[in-house]
C-alpha cells in the first residue's frame, strides 16, 4: 500500500492536476494533502476534488512551531496518520503520468532500495524559465552523479522532493521530518540520513514517468533558486566560488587583464585580442553546455540562451549565497533565518544487518 503526500501552499493553479494525476494510479491507496494555511482558492478546489475522489483525505495546519520549515511540518503532519507501507512525498507542482507508482515499485524491487526518487521532465512556459532552469539542472547533473548516488559503496547522497517514496518504517528510523525541520533543502537531507543508516537510494531521471511546471513567474522563479542554488552546490564558500568560476568566465577576465596590464614594454596587446580571448573562452563553456543540453535532455535549440542563463545562474548563485549565509531565506510567503542548519547533522541509526 502506497500513501501519497502532497503538501500544498497556496497552490491553485496545480493542486487539481496533481492530486487527479495521483489518484489515477492504482497503487496508491490514499492521498493526504496537507493544506498549509493558503489564502487563494486552494481549500475550496480541495473540498471539490474530495467529493469525486474518496481516497483523498484533507489535513490543515495551524501556527508554524519554532524552527520548522512550513513543508516539513506540513509533511509531518500527514505521515503520522498515513496508513501505507511506503510513503510517497510529491508536490502540488506535480503531474504523475501513467504507470508512474508502478514504475517505482519495480524500481525498489529491482535495486532493493528503501528510497526511490525520480527528477521530474521540466514544463517550460516563460522565457526566463527556458533560460535558467535547463541550466540549473545541467549544473545539477555534473554535480549530483546517479550512478554515484545509487551506489551503496560512495556517501553521495540526493533525492528529488517532487517524487520520492521512502519505506515508511525506514522513514521513522532515520528520523523522520522532524530530524530534518529545518532544513530548505529537504529532500537531499533525508537521503543522507537514510544512506548514513545503511540503506539503499535509487535515484534517476526517467522518461514519460512525472512533469512539473515549478515556477509561473519571474519573481517565484528567483525566490526559489535563490533559496536552494547555494546548498544544492556545497553550502560553503569554497565550493561557492569554485561554481561561479566553472560558469562564469570571471577567471579567464581576470587573467586576461592581468596578462594585458604586465606587458607594458615592447608589446602589448590590443583590447580587441583580449576580447577576442574572451570570446573564445565564453565559446568553450558554450560548447561544454551543448554537451550537457544533449545528456539531460533537453532540445539543442537551447543553446541560444546560454549568455542570459551564465549571467542570471550566477547572480542568483551569489544571491542564494548571501541569503544562506547573511540574511535570510523567504518562500512561500515566510521568511526562516539563514546560517547552519544543524539538525542534519544528528546522528543517523544504523540499519541492523
Amino acid at each position: 500500500m502506497v500513501s501519497a503526500i502532497i503538501p500544498a501552499r497556496n497552490e491553485e493553479a496545480s493542486i487539481a492536476r496533481a492530486v487527479e494525476s495521483v489518484a489515477a494510479q492504482p497503487e496508491i491507496a490514499e492521498i493526504i494533502v496537507v493544506d498549509d494555511q493558503s489564502t487563494d482558492r486552494t481549500a475550496p478546489i480541495l473540498v471539490e476534488l474530495a467529493a469525486r475522489i474518496p481516497k483523498l483525505k484533507i489535513l490543515h495546519t495551524r501556527a508554524l512551531p519554532s524552527g520548522w520549515v512550513g513543508k516539513n511540518y506540513a509533511v509531518t503532519l500527514a505521515a503520522d496518520v498515513a496508513q501505507g507501507d511506503w510513503l510517497l512525498f510529491t508536490d502540488a507542482d506535480t503531474c504523475h503520468m501513467p504507470g508512474s507508482a508502478r514504475r517505482a515499485l519495480a524500481d525498489a524491487v529491482d535495486h532493493d532500495a528503501a528510497l526511490v526518487s525520480y527528477s521530474p521532465e521540466q514544463e517550460l512556459g516563460s522565457f526566463w524559465e527556458r533560460v535558467l532552469i535547463p541550466f540549473v539542472y545541467c549544473r545539477l547533473s555534473a554535480k549530483f552523479s546517479f550512478a554515484r548516488v545509487n551506489n551503496p559503496k560512495l556517501p553521495d547522497a540526493a533525492a528529488n522532493g517532487q517524487f520520492l517514496m521512502i519505506l515508511r518504517d525506514v522513514y521513522q528510523k532515520v528520523g523522520s521530518h522532524a530530524a530534518i525541520a529545518s532544513e530548505v533543502l529537504e529532500d537531499v537531507a533525508l537521503a543522507r540520513r537514510v544512506k548514513q543508516a545503511g540503506y539503499q537510494i535509487y535515484f534517476t531521471a526517467p522518461i514519460g514517468i512525472i512533469r512539473t511546471r515549478m515556477y509561473r513567474s519571474f519573481s517565484a522563479l528567483w525566490q526559489g533558486w535563490t533559496k536552494n542554488l547555494y546548498p544544492l552546490m556545497g553550502g560553503t564558500p569554497t565550493r561557492m566560488f569554485s561554481e561561479f568560476a566553472e560558469v562564469f568566465p570571471a577567471v579567464e577576465l581576470i587573467v586576461l587583464l592581468s596578462f594585458w596590464a604586465s606587458l607594458r614594454g615592447a608589446y602589448q596587446p590590443s583590447l580587441t585580442l583580449l576580447a577576442a580571448l574572451l570570446v573564445l573562452a565564453i565559446a568553450v563553456r558554450c560548447a561544454r553546455f551543448a554537451e550537457q543540453l544533449y545528456r539531460n535532455p533537453y532540445p539543442l535549440s537551447y543553446i541560444k540562451y546560454f549568455v542570459p542563463a551564465m549571467w542570471l545562474y550566477a547572480a542568483a548563485l551569489v544571491a542564494s549565497w548571501w541569503k544562506n549565509t547573511r540574511g535570510s531565506v523567504q518562500w512561500k510567503g515566510r521568511t526562516y533565518p539563514s546560517g547552519a542548519q544543524p539538525l542534519a547533522q544528528k546522528t543517523v541509526p544504523q540499519r541492523t544487518q
